[in-house]
């Protein structure tokens, strides 16, 4: 099943949608909320666009202004909320994001398709250092959860759990792969290395 197009595809108009499904709020409110609640964690927030998501979602008919607050001399606040359409926008959205699995492409990935660029032995340094990085990050990331767990519920934190555990599973992909590359046992190491011996391709390689 493929992913919906949609008329906006901004994962933070999103974060804004379900914010405001709280309650309305004023752009200032909802950046508060999304840093309090941990939502930059997981999503890239870009706070000095974060009136531009609204305005598009305004256009498009997903929030309106629900009210203005003048308080004072100070400058006058829009708050918005949600509307139906809105309300079965993120509905909709949100269920596709969970249900239908999407192609990313993470810069890894990337690297990992054109390591045979260079040499077996240097692959075999940076990926050790990749994976101290990673075993640092792993530790780090699981001592900020357990502290998370005392102040919030594991339902705020599932994002946060999701994340460590692919951490963890690129650690143990990398810590095999390395084995693999330092054992010999990876089929075409050999060729690899020669051709970085002698710059003679290896037939396999063409």
């Amino acid at each position: 099943m493929a992913m919906k197009r949609r008329k906006l595809s901004n994962p933070l108009a999103l974060a804004v949608m379900v914010t405001l499904w709280q309650k309305p709020m004023h752009p200032y409110e909802i950046a508060q909320t999304l840093r309090r609640q941990g939502k930059d964690v997981s999503t890239k927030i870009k706070y000095g666009s974060l009136y531009t998501v609204v305005q598009n979602l305004e256009k498009h008919g997903f929030v309106e202004v629900a009210d203005v607050e003048r308080q004072g001399n100070r400058p006058e606040r829009t708050v918005y909320g949600l509307t139906e359409a809105g309300r079965e926008e993120m509905a909709d959205w949100l269920s596709d994001l969970l249900a239908v699995p999407a192609k990313e492409f993470p810069i890894f990935e990337t690297a990992l398709s054109l390591l045979g660029a260079l040499p077996p032995d240097e692959v075999v340094r940076l990926l050790a250092e990749r994976l101290q990085n990673l075993e640092v990050e792993v530790a780090s990331g699981r001592a900020a959860l357990e502290k998370l767990y005392e102040t919030l519920p594991r339902l705020f934190l599932v994002e946060v759990e999701y994340q460590l555990h692919m951490v963890e599973a690129q650690a143990e992909w990398v810590r095999g792969f390395l084995e693999e590359i330092e054992k010999g046992s990876l089929p075409g190491v050999d060729g690899w290395r020669h051709f970085h011996e002698t710059g003679e391709l290896p037939p396999e390689f063409t």
